[in-house]
């Protein structure tokens, strides 16, 4: 497991981390969410050793991180840092090589990967040649070459079409079923909610909420549910405990707690054949709002922030 404990970072007068703290379990994808400035890029390079951290330490299964052991992993920057007028493969081999790869090992692996990624056609053109698109996935191939013990990604469903995303999420949930840890940013929430086991959100350099995808959804869901029964649905409306808060023909989103809850449902079934009943739970894009605006007054007249 990757360890945040307490990890601050400062440049000059910014504070860009303030008493970080956080993990990345074996196996499991953990996304890793805030807005522009809001740290993830400085808590990235500081796991990698990019950047040191002013305070605190970062430790994987309890040891504290060392040169060795980061070499083990794979990265991938947001800002593309590949070799543009070499060819993909080769690159990709190359890098291998660095890592310990035979000739013939790292060339195998370059030629697999490519096809996993859905790159084999490309794999002889130069980089510079390539969509963007397909730099991209050549740029996560190459942060996955050398079979990583850990996996840090900055941004990387940035410039990909839905297909090529769905591609680099079979990668990247390969990658984590191995047993290594898989931490990646994105903007792209919807991706984060349909990939990620786990959801850590930054803002103003200070972790705000940070869990198990699905724990956080129950802990910020309101006494929400919906009520889909043929014909009119008005009598909902009269049920002691209950706020009408949507209503159409058939169909009605309401507030209630559980002991209401059960008397809507006791008299929708009285009533006739019941088509869905069910809690309503926010999204992640609803919680991230809910949890960056709480944030914004501390944000507003506190310490400034950067990425």
């Amino acid at each position: 497991m990757l360890e945040l404990t307490g990890v601050s970072r400062s440049f000059g007068d910014v504070r860009a981390l303030d008493g970080v703290s956080f993990s990345v379990g074996r196996g499991r994808l953990t996304g890793f969410v805030g807005g522009n400035g809001a740290g993830k890029t400085t808590a990235m390079r500081i796991i990698l050793g990019v950047l040191s951290a002013d305070a605190g330490s970062v430790s994987i299964d309890g040891r504290p991180l060392d040169a060795a052991t980061r070499r083990t992993f794979g990265y991938m920057p947001e800002e593309r840092g590949l070799y543009p007028r070499m060819k993909v493969a080769e690159q990709l081999a190359y890098l291998a090589r660095l890592h310990g790869f035979d000739r013939a090992g790292a060339e195998r692996r370059a030629r697999e990967l490519l096809t996993r990624l859905d790159l084999a056609p490309r794999a002889d053109d130069r980089l510079d040649t390539l969509s963007l698109g397909n730099q991209q996935r050549a740029q996560i191939a190459a942060a996955l070459v050398h079979e990583p013990s850990l996996l840090v990604l900055d941004e990387p469903f940035s410039g990909l079409d839905p297909i090529a995303v769905d591609t680099v999420v079979n990668v990247l949930s390969e990658r984590a079923h191995a047993g290594a840890p898989v931490l990646f940013s994105s903007h792209q929430l919807d991706v984060v909610e349909r990939l990620c086991d786990d959801v850590v959100i930054i803002a103003g350099g200070r972790i705000v909420a940070a869990g198990d995808r699905e724990e956080l959804r129950a802990q910020y869901s309101e006494p929400r549910h919906r009520l889909r029964a043929p014909g009119a649905v008005d009598w909902l409306a009269g049920v002691p405990g209950v706020v009408v808060i949507e209503r159409s023909e058939g169909e009605v989103l309401f507030e209630a707690d559980d002991a209401a809850a059960q008397r809507v449902l006791t008299e929708a079934v009285a009533r006739g054949p019941v088509a869905e009943f069910s809690p309503v739970r926010p999204s992640l894009a609803e919680i991230f709002r809910e949890v960056i605006r709480d944030e914004a007054p501390r944000t507003a007249t506190g310490t400034a922030v950067a990425a």
